[in-house]
């Protein structure tokens, strides 16, 4: 079973050979245990735990954050046995990090309107950024999750859901468990390479905290042509951008999590594989640590891809290659002229995230999203276009509301989108007839994308 709970992008994978992947999702291991790296440690860790969800079953107050959806303390303790032992970030390290962000935010007030966005700057190690992106990863799973667990209960028909019984409840807490394994493998892998707490687009840390990871950044550099400090700056200033947009852009953070849950509400499961796997559970066999593994790998809780799950992930998408594309302009206009290296430094990050680096495949892993590099080259283009049409002004007056930003076809095709900007096009917000035309014509294009994709299937299967 590839990705136990959250669905793996079904993008075309010839196109992940041509980023660099090797054509299989790009999501190493995936839930389950029959993945690629699996841990045996980890699976003594979920049958420990397993066996003391058994026993406390019933018991009053049981629970806590095992109970729910994904078991985050199973997550938490597999996430720190991969990263191992670790040493507080020492004061010259964190000194650096503090004068590269201020030298930072200095060259970045030039570039944009919007304003420092971090109240505070800090220098993380791996456990340091577990613990202070725990709480968003939780509100980025618990969605997907919860719906996924509910559907395996309350789907079954009547009779099944008799037969079951109380097993449903160990059901549902083994989801949970397979969730958090598959969560804190990720994690633990992620917190040793991420450079800084945006590094997949969207701020996993507190609000107003611009974090960086010298540790990781220090790995990073090697091999590269650039002194570290150069490249602590550049990733300063795309730290303090990213922070400056979430900060001053109200509405983003919270429509990105919107466009997640979204997408959870159109999952959908094949109700008839999971009730021939319930029809097969035998309590006592649940003692045998073989056959929970079997049950976990029969696939039958995989989520089905719907055209409600496209849609939302085409938005998601757009608005996570805008603020990609956002920030590399800005970050360039900001240093171009000052740091030597910037440009190469910019096609670095650029090419890391084109071969699949751990962020794209811890997100895909998650939400079923990958963040097309070719998205964010086309949301760059069209930023760049519109800062020498519009001016700085126009452009970033853009984001002052989520109807007045570019959609998916604006980026395969900007010319019309910068007109109407600089014509005065995004006026049509106050009209509300414009505004209704507006949403219509993207609503039917979506409905006409959603029939081709489906006659095309339906020609695949009677050929």
């Amino acid at each position: 079973m590839s990705n136990f709970g959250f669905g793996g992008s079904d993008e075309d994978p010839d196109k992940k050979k041509d980023q660099g992947g090797d054509g299989s999702g790009g999501t190493p291991g995936g839930f389950g245990f029959g993945g690629e790296g699996f841990d045996p440690a980890a699976l003594g860790q979920m049958l420990t735990q397993f066996g003391q969800m058994l026993s406390g079953m019933g018991a009053p107050g049981a629970g806590g954050a095992s109970a729910g959806p994904v078991n985050y303390d199973l997550a938490k303790q597999l996430a720190r046995q991969q990263i191992g032992n670790i040493s507080p970030v020492g004061a010259g390290k964190a000194d650096a990090v503090a004068e590269a962000a201020h030298l930072a935010e200095l060259w970045l007030d030039g570039s944009t309107t919007l304003p420092a966005g971090a109240s505070k700057t800090a220098a993380w190690n791996p456990g340091d950024w577990l613990d202070n992106t725990i709480d968003t990863w939780k509100r980025l799973c618990d969605p997907v999750a919860e719906q996924i667990s509910g559907m395996w209960t309350a789907g079954l028909p009547p009779e099944a859901q008799q037969m079951a019984g109380p097993m449903m409840g160990m059901l549902t807490q083994m989801g949970g468990m397979a969730f958090g394994s598959q969560l804190g493998q990720a994690l633990g892998q992620l917190s040793k390479e991420v450079l800084t707490s945006t590094d997949i687009g969207i701020p996993l840390g507190p609000s107003g905290v611009s974090a960086l990871l010298p540790e990781a950044i220090a790995a990073f550099t090697e091999g590269l042509e650039q002194p570290e400090r150069e490249v602590l700056v550049f990733l300063a200033a795309r730290e303090a951008a990213h922070q400056r947009l979430y900060s001053h852009v109200p509405w983003l953070r919270q429509r990105v999590l919107a466009t997640v849950e979204e997408y959870a509400r159109g999952i959908r499961m094949d109700f008839s594989a999971i009730e021939e796997a319930a029809s097969g559970l035998d309590p006592a066999s649940l003692t045998d640590p073989s056959k929970i593994e079997e049950i976990l790998q029969q696939g039958a809780f995989e989520p089905q891809t719907t055209p409600e799950q496209k849609q939302a992930l085409e938005r998601l998408e757009t608005l996570l290659a805008l603020v990609e594309g956002w920030v590399e302009t800005v970050v360039a206009d900001a240093l171009g002229d000052r740091l030597p290296g910037a440009v190469a430094l910019g096609e670095t990050i650029r090419r890391r995230r084109a071969s699949g680096g751990p962020a794209e495949q811890t997100f895909a892993t998650l939400v079923g999203l990958e963040l097309r590099p070719r998205k964010v080259r086309e949301a760059g283009a069209l930023w760049r276009l519109l800062t020498t049409a519009a001016g700085i002004d126009g452009r970033d007056g853009v984001w002052a509301h989520p109807d007045l930003l570019p959609v998916s076809s604006d980026l395969d095709e900007p010319a019309g989108f910068i007109d109407g900007v600089v014509g005065g096009g995004s006026s049509n917000f106050d009209d509300p007839i414009a505004q209704l035309e507006a949403t219509e014509a993207q609503e039917r294009s979506a409905r006409e994308q959603s029939n081709k994709e489906g006659d095309g299937k339906t020609e695949g299967t009677e050929s």
